[in-house]
């Protein structure tokens, strides 16, 4: 079966607008704080698009989605692009190792370094704690509901990202042959 790397580019690119629309909306309709799909996005096209998708889509959608939203103070932004496209080259360097549990291991690692990277940021960046290693604590403790919502949407948008793409490649083997038909969808 291929997978999209030996897939021509005609398909990348409708599948990367795809996710494009799908992190956008995700961004800019009503839902919990962090809770969206952009770096499930980004470890999706780490494992199965390559390096440049892994970093061009995530920060396109958040380019886009911030548009709209609003930018932040720019050292935060920056900690915060930075910390998706990290994601997404994780993911991307542990591929040829794809399981489950490399799958769900890249994605609790990527919620935990989003968190505390932007969270150092927050503390570093804004007037909002005090510039000692309280104020650092007391940033951290301040997002975990964020890292909360943050953990259980990478998670469920990384599980219907890869559950979706997975389901899809092995009934195509299926119907082609290439898995035995003694298996019933």
């Amino acid at each position: 079966m291929k997978n999209l790397k030996t897939i021509d580019n005609k398909t990348k690119l409708i599948l990367a607008l795809v996710l494009i629309a799908i992190g956008v909306s995700g961004r800019l309709l009503p839902h919990l704080w962090n809770f969206t799909p952009i770096i499930a996005i980004a470890l999706f096209a780490g494992v199965y698009m390559g390096k440049k998708y892994a970093v061009f889509l995530p920060l396109t959608i958040m380019l886009i989605g911030d548009i709209f939203i609003g930018f932040d103070h720019l050292a935060i932004t920056i900690s915060i692009y930075g910390s998706i496209a990290l994601a997404g080259l994780l993911a991307y360097g542990l591929r040829r190792y794809k399981s489950f549990r490399v799958v769900a291991g890249i994605t609790v690692a990527s919620s935990i370094m989003f968190f505390l990277i932007t969270n150092a940021a927050v503390w570093v960046f804004s007037p909002l704690y005090t510039p000692n290693f309280s104020g650092l604590m007391q940033s951290y403790v301040m997002g975990i509901p964020f890292f909360r919502n943050s953990l259980i949407g990478n998670l469920f948008y990384t599980g219907i990202l890869f559950g979706v793409y997975e389901l899809a490649t092995f009934r195509s083997r299926y119907k082609t042959g290439l898995v035995a038909k003694n298996i019933n969808f």
